[in-house]
């Protein structure tokens, strides 16, 4: 392998493990808040990417407009899924609010199916993301630059709203014990409502800038990177957004490198994830950057 490639294959780790990191903070937050495995992260990711695309293709909308549109009507979805499949089975067992939160998955695929259709559809990618950028020797799609770059926005503003607002005081209040900071004063149902908002809109950018690296639309394309993407933040930690973040890159290198490296991988490099996983939580169950905590009952 020359330089070139290595560089070439850097670049493009850097891009999919951008990806990874933005899906795996959406995960990792409503873990963090509820406890939950929010299976249904990876569909919620798919809508996103569909909506866009029907924005434009439907409603002629400039593909920026289109894109704030999914956005936002992603993030609604989101908040109207933990109204309706999860809020009243918050006092449950953590087993009902899994099944409630796999079965809402199923459902989203087959109600895409119904509605959008089985066969793939091609997104349109917008001229500014398809061009050719030379970086000395090295030649990447713009798309693949713009990833890293928006993913990075993304997470320092979500990290000076926990860090820096009362909304994100209160978000780690109820992360770190809900009752009390219920008896606090603390309006769990709205904070609730917040991250699952947040959680989904950070899915619909990531369905949207998947779709324009990747440009074919499908009501199963949530399932592979929405699974890959609980990997990684399983192993940064989940609940632990930088852990999130750590292991989407982690992740994202791995793979890319591992296929670069050994070509005749190539086929198997969505098995690495679960591989990786399995070390991972051999070693180190808590995750790279989480801590041990106590479940409770």
């Amino acid at each position: 392998m020359t330089f070139e490639d290595f560089l070439q294959n850097v670049t493009n780790a850097l891009s999919l493990g951008s990806l990874y990191a933005l899906i795996a903070i959406g995960y990792t937050m409503v873990y963090g808040i509820l406890r939950l495995i929010n299976f249904a992260h990876g569909d919620v990711f798919m809508l996103g990417g569909y909506i866009a695309f029907y924005a434009v293709t439907l409603l002629f909308l400039p593909w920026w407009v289109a894109f704030i549109v999914a956005f936002g009507i992603t993030g609604i979805f989101g908040i109207g899924l933990e109204r309706v499949a999860y809020r009243t089975l918050r006092s449950s067992p953590k087993i009902s609010i899994m099944i409630s939160a796999i079965g809402a998955s199923f459902l989203m695929e087959n109600l895409a199916t119904v509605i959008f259709g089985g066969r793939p559809k091609g997104f349109q990618v917008p001229a500014l993301f398809n061009q050719v950028v030379h970086i000395g020797s090295v030649s990447v799609v713009s798309i693949s630059l713009f990833i890293p770059v928006v993913t990075m926005i993304l997470l320092v503003l979500l990290l000076f709203i926990i860090n820096k607002t009362v909304t994100g005081m209160a978000m780690r209040a109820v992360s770190t014990d809900l009752t009390a900071a219920r008896l606090m004063g603390i309006n769990v149902n709205r904070i609730v409502f917040f991250t699952f908002g947040v959680g989904s809109v950070l899915a619909a950018v990531g369905g949207v800038m998947w779709s324009l690296k990747y440009p074919q639309l499908n009501p199963t394309m949530g399932m592979i990177p929405g699974l890959k993407c609980f990997i990684a933040a399983v192993i940064g930690g989940i609940g632990n957004i930088a852990g999130a973040v750590l292991g989407g890159f982690l992740l994202g290198f791995i793979e890319i490198m591992l296929v670069a490296f050994i070509s005749g991988l190539t086929g198997y490099r969505d098995a690495f994830a679960f591989i990786i996983l399995i070390i991972v939580l051999l070693v180190r169950p808590s995750g790279l950057l989480g801590k041990n905590q106590i479940e409770k009952v």
